[in-house]
């Protein structure tokens, strides 16, 4: 499964480290991902989200299935 989060969309960036002298190497910028599992009470079961932590902040806030119905219409998720 791909490095990104399921209810932000949020995922990898490239970038440069660049050091003390300025030389600049490529690198990669993976978001804060953790597999998570919340229980869904409108259908008494539990799922499993691969989510960021600003991710798991929208939960918190609005809630698993008002998030889950916003990830869908964003397109960024197609069944839970």
């Amino acid at each position: 499964m791909s490095k990104i989060c399921q209810i932000t969309g949020k995922g990898s960036l490239k970038g440069n480290h660049v050091s003390h002298s300025k030389r600049r190497v490529k690198r990669i910028f993976e978001p804060n991902l953790f597999t998570k599992k919340f229980f869904l009470p409108e259908e008494n079961r539990w799922i499993t989200l691969k989510v960021s932590a600003a991710g798991m902040r929208i939960i918190n806030k609005k809630g698993l299935k008002a998030a889950l119905d916003e990830a869908m219409k964003k397109g960024i998720i197609c069944e839970y």
